[in-house]
């Protein structure tokens, strides 16, 4: 009969390691998040109001995005560029890839988002004297952030658990750290065991702190 005996002293001794690494995917899902939601809005206004060349760029970013595995958008600016002899560094790498697949998927929210805005606010700061800038940046962005702001919490949940396909790249983030420990000391059950228990801490800080900020903002 298979037997298996645990031992957790060499977890316990990397655990700082592990703690700091999930520190790095923490950051590394935040980087590409901010970096998302910047190009992911850009998009949905270039797919909605452009025509032409920009138009169709939103479009193939977005399909591409999409419909497309996070791990292959990862070896193509890992690999695929380096061929081309663009080396980037695993950081870069991995905030690049993430960055580039929540641009797409926060994109077609931001374009729902604005498909919610009826058009008659639009009319009606038209009629307060207000131009296209500020009506925009005043009465339909704010209330488009209020519709999708649950699937961007849902997205940010995404890309730190996406995050961990860096170690394919040689990036050692929590998920890289903990298959260099577990390839050390055979303590396979170990690692993995303790860092599924802080991926799941993180991901419910992230929760609740989304739910706080949306009780302080969303109350009236």
């Amino acid at each position: 009969m298979f037997e298996y005996n645990f031992h957790w002293r060499p977890v316990l001794k990397s655990l700082p390691d592990l703690l700091q690494a999930g520190l790095l995917t923490l950051e590394v899902a935040l980087i590409s998040m901010v970096i998302g939601i910047t190009i992911g809005l850009c998009l949905a206004l270039m797919r909605m109001k452009l025509n032409g060349p920009l138009k169709w760029f939103a479009v193939s970013w977005i399909e591409v995005a999409r419909n497309t595995p996070v791990l292959f958008q990862l070896f193509f600016f890992g690999f695929g560029l380096g061929a081309a002899g663009i080396n980037l560094p695993p950081y870069v790498i991995i905030v690049t890839g993430l960055s580039f697949n929540c641009a797409g998927y926060l994109a077609e929210n931001f374009r729902g988002g604005f498909k919610a805005v009826p058009d008659t606010q639009i009319n009606a700061a038209r009629c307060l004297g207000m131009n296209g800038w500020q009506t925009y940046t005043r009465i339909i962005i704010p209330q488009v952030f209020r519709i999708v702001y649950h699937p961007i919490t849902n997205q940010m949940v995404w890309a730190v658990l996406m995050s961990s396909l860096g170690m394919m790249i040689g990036f050692r983030e929590l998920s890289g750290e903990t298959q260099f420990f577990a390839s050390r000391t055979f303590r396979i059950f170990e690692y993995f065991a303790v860092t599924a228990v802080i991926y799941y801490v993180i991901v419910k800080l992230i929760l609740g702190l989304s739910r706080l900020l949306s009780a302080r903002l969303f109350r009236y």
